[in-house]
């Protein structure tokens, strides 16, 4: 009995040995399977980050086409002026008119672009920009005197406009927070890209006959448009524009494609709908945009003073004229030969290309306020050293370097912060239901000025010299490193409700400001 008992104890042991051996067997199956699906879903949540990141990539590049017709115009009239004049033999003024005439009609566009896209869309208000620009540049390629280029210039500068004030807006509109700063700045990009494609047509075809010459230059400025037709079949419209206009669904769908999670995509869903004014589909009573936008409450005040003031403070310093103008500002130090006048501006367009990347690859991850820093007091430097050695030096071998070498670093200044942060600080900071039109306000500013600039630089630098002109420029430089340092909050890595938020409440902005020594240790850093 008792030897039965031990093997009946002996069985049950090994029975419950089996059974746990089993139980074990089980849970291992069980962490197996669990960890495949987190593998799966990790796996997942990779290819979605991959897909979604080319999707908004590839939306902001489209949108910034545009752009790049303004800076081919602008490169491209440096040189072709030259032979404009000498085709149909205009006068000093006429050739101020020429070239200043685009910034301050375009104004025109930017204006009637906020509330175009207000009604239509952001995404179409691209596709209006883009025709008008096409009318523009074919009249002026054909133009046979100075009245008909007149008109077609009038109409390129309308498209221009329109272009530059909704590329900024709807690229801040649909991009993940993370990659806000880098994507908006991809205007200034092509921009950039634009003035150098300018600058290059300018060399290739200078060999060419005096009337056919500056006419391809013009002709091939209708390229990059051809390619936005392509773009509207790609691109989606603004989520921020399809919540005010109450298809909340629609919006749902397209920052799904944009952003990396679903909880995400109803986070910024709630901040957008909130932002708008929208509560359970009803639209709360606002006053009109304009009648606010002309009696601002302070928080609104404080953003206009400081979109506007950056958009200023972006021209006043002379950026366009360095650039329309550098055969003249290179030709005034001592280069005489026009193919190496042209060969010189290609080197200003390369650097200035070249230093907005690196704006690209920085402002995400150092912030804005320290690249306004590092460009204004940059830009500053450059351009009172270059008045110093046009003034100084004169015509030699010396001045030509000095001079290249200060207009080089003055624009390669510009391109890493004053040039695509403007921008960007200017279609984040406004709220949702006025960011369009505002936006629009912020880009008259800068056609004005940069209009004045272009349409007095060549009598300015008769009465005091082309030195004397650009030691006001590098008065008005040193001016916008204290308006950086006043009245420009850091907006890294904030949603653009929570930006608005930073505004109304002014003690946090005071609180979170960027010191100087910031731009002192990204100095170090780079």
């Amino acid at each position: 009995m008792g030897l039965v008992g031990v093997q009946g104890d002996r069985n049950g042991e090994m029975a419950l040995s089996l059974g746990s051996k089993n139980k074990y067997k089980r849970m291992d199956s069980e962490l197996s399977d669990d960890f495949e699906d987190d593998a799966s879903h990790h796996h997942h949540q990779l290819e979605r980050k991959k897909s979604t990141r080319k999707y908004v990539l590839a939306c902001a590049i489209f949108a910034s086409l545009n752009n790049v017709l303004l800076g081919y115009d602008v490169g491209v009239m440096s040189g072709a002026i030259i032979f404009i004049q000498e085709d149909l033999k205009i006068t000093e003024v006429q050739e101020e008119v020429l070239v200043g005439i685009l910034s301050i009609i375009s104004l025109l566009g930017s204006l009637a672009g906020g509330r175009t896209s207000d009604v239509i869309g952001r995404k179409w208000t691209m596709a209006f920009a883009a025709i008008v620009f096409q009318i523009g540049a074919a009249i002026m390629t054909l133009a046979s005197s100075f009245e008909v280029l007149m008109i077609g210039r009038v109409l390129a500068g309308v498209g221009i406009g329109f272009g530059v004030m909704i590329a900024p807006v709807y690229i801040a509109e649909i991009s993940p927070t993370v990659d806000r700063g880098c994507l908006t700045s991809f205007p200034e990009i092509f921009i950039n890209l634009g003035i150098l494609l300018g600058y290059v047509s300018n060399y290739a075809f200078s060999g060419l006959s005096v009337h056919i010459n500056w006419r391809v230059m013009l002709a091939v400025g209708i390229l990059p448009s051809v390619f936005i037709g392509f773009a509207l079949f790609i691109i989606p419209e603004s989520p921020r524009w399809l919540v005010m206009q109450n298809r909340v669904e629609e919006a749902r769908s397209v920052l799904l494609k944009t952003n990396e999670n679903d909880k995400e995509v109803e986070e910024r869903l709630s901040e957008i709908v909130a932002a708008a004014g929208i509560s359970n589909g009803e639209k709360n009573e606002e006053k009109a945009v304009w009648r606010e936008l002309l009696s601002p409450s302070p928080s609104l005040r404080r953003m206009l003073i400081t979109g506007f003031g950056i958009q200023c403070f972006q021209q006043i310093t002379g950026i366009d004229a360095t650039v329309y103008y550098s055969p003249e500002i290179f030709h005034d130090a001592g280069i005489v030969n026009k193919s190496k006048l042209l060969a010189a501006t290609v080197a200003v367009g390369v650097t200035k290309t070249a230093f907005i990347l690196i704006a690209t690859f920085l402002v995400d991850r150092v912030g804005r306020k320290p690249l306004l820093y590092v460009s204004t007091i940059g830009m500053t430097v450059c351009l009172f050293t270059l008045s110093i050695s046009l003034a100084i030096l004169g015509k030699g071998q010396l001045g030509i370097a000095m001079a290249l070498l200060c207009v080089c670093g003055n624009v390669a200044f510009f391109s890493v912060g004053m040039g695509p942060v403007c921008w960007i600080l200017t279609s984040e900071i406004f709220p949702l239901r006025l960011r369009a039109q505002a936006s629009a306000l912020g880009a008259v500013g800068n056609r004005v000025c940069s209009g004045f600039v272009a349409m007095s630089f060549l009598s300015l630098a008769r009465t005091i010299t082309v030195g004397g002109t650009f030691f006001l420029f590098s008065l008005f430089s040193a001016l916008s490193v204290a308006f950086v340092y006043k009245l420009v909050p850091e907006t890294k890595g904030k949603s653009l409700e929570q930006i608005e938020l930073l505004f109304q409440n002014h003690n946090e902005w005071d609180g979170s400001e960027m010191e100087l020594g910031d731009a002192q240790h990204l100095v170090h850093k780079a």
